[in-house]
């Protein structure tokens, strides 16, 4: 008898035992859900709208967290700063005649500089190249800010830049992971590029613009998705490697030379002119993907970290800045977030890797389109 109650008496000790851990657990979670939710009711209805403002419009950037906007504020209010903090658009398109690749030219045609079919002949015959210079050189550069961290990737000739896709698209289609994009192109980098429908678990079959709008895909210069009579918000690089921002329909993007580009956006800097940034505040920070051109044809593509530690994210503003202080004459930026990062390949090897920090916490994202930087001996080949 003395044993069986022995043993009762340590089964309920035990019991007990889980069960103090059991309440305290339970305790300390419903402490931090009041917490959470009391902040959140702090940073809404407290005295600092640009603290409030700031914090929506970086969860409304999030396929996954924008639910806590819309937990506490009315979406007549989320609309207004949303509306009060964005980046200008511009009508503005690409004048080519400011870039200046070397050694390169445009073919004769239509130069009607309104015209977003045209083709320009700025320089007439080849443009002398400085024998320093170095058409297939490569930069990667540490960028460091006050809220972030990132990579900037300079590739001096535009020629080795296009864009990664899978196979196909549609609703039944999945995508593909730019370090696999990577891999199977045997590219030498590759970066995220432009947006697929998400609501939180995209797979990257549907390509879209902006907010899930309707998307569009140039590669080798066939459409694989897309209207030719839609308008949509070109990033494109046509034949002769410039960089192209504007607004056009499917039909003038492939009728003006484009042969590579998805929509997406906002435009950052147009013809050399940055776009103006609306709002009292800063507009939001989070992991950011952008590309530009300089006047030398240089291509830039910067992706900067975001939701870690030691990396909050960007702004458009910082974005902005960066792209002008490396001499930008058009940038724009591309899907971010979680799909945000950069993947280097191995210069005698096709053995890619990360080599930037990614926000997913799934892993890398099935992506609709990639930005993908050529081998020289593969541009040499096409070439």
């Amino acid at each position: 008898m003395k044993k069986q109650n022995k043993k009762k008496s340590r089964g309920n000790t035990v019991l007990k035992v889980f069960g103090r851990i059991g309440i305290s657990l339970l305790t300390l979670i419903l402490v931090l859900v009041i917490g959470i939710i009391g902040m959140l009711l702090v940073l809404y209805y407290g005295p600092s709208p640009s603290a409030r403002d700031r914090f929506v419009l970086t969860v409304k950037e999030t396929s996954a967290g924008g639910f806590l906007a819309d937990w506490f504020l009315p979406k007549s209010t989320i609309d207004a700063i949303l509306a009060a903090n964005t980046v200008e658009e511009t009508d503005e398109v690409t004048n080519t005649s400011l870039i200046n690749i070397p050694g390169s030219h445009t073919e004769k045609g239509n130069d009607d500089p309104s015209d977003p079919a045209a083709t320009h002949d700025p320089n007439g015959p080849d443009t002398p190249v400085d024998p320093d210079y170095d058409i297939n050189k490569i930069e990667l550069i540490d960028l460091h800010g006050k809220t972030y961290r990132g990579k900037l990737l300079i590739v001096y000739n535009p020629k080795r830049v296009y864009i990664g896709t899978p196979d196909a698209y549609g609703e039944d289609k999945k995508g593909v992971s730019t370090i696999d994009m990577v891999r199977n192109n045997n590219a030498l980098y590759g970066v995220n590029g432009g947006g697929f429908f998400d609501t939180g678990s995209g797979n990257g079959g549907v390509p879209t613009g902006r907010d899930n709008s309707d998307g569009i895909v140039i590669s080798k210069g066939k459409m694989m998705w897309g209207n030719k009579n839609q308008t949509y918000e070109i990033i494109g690089i046509n034949r002769d490697g410039i960089l192209v921002l504007g607004k056009m329909t499917g039909k003038q993007a492939l009728d003006s030379g484009i042969v590579e580009a998805f929509n997406f956006g906002p435009y950052l800097i147009v013809n050399g002119e940055p776009c103006a940034v609306n709002g009292y505040t800063e507009s939001s920070l989070n992991p950011r993907t952008a590309i530009g051109q300089r006047a030398d044809g240089a291509i830039l593509i910067v992706t900067i970290d975001g939701r870690q530690p030691t990396s909050v994210g960007a702004s458009y503003e910082d974005l902005i800045e960066i792209m002008m202080n490396y001499g930008a004459v058009n940038a724009a930026n591309l899907d971010g977030g979680s799909s945000t990062y950069m993947v280097q390949n191995e210069e005698n090897a096709n053995n890619p890797k990360i080599i930037t920090q990614t926000a997913s916490l799934y892993g890398p994202r099935r992506m609709a389109t990639s930005v993908l930087v050529a081998r020289v001996e593969d541009v040499d080949r096409e070439g």
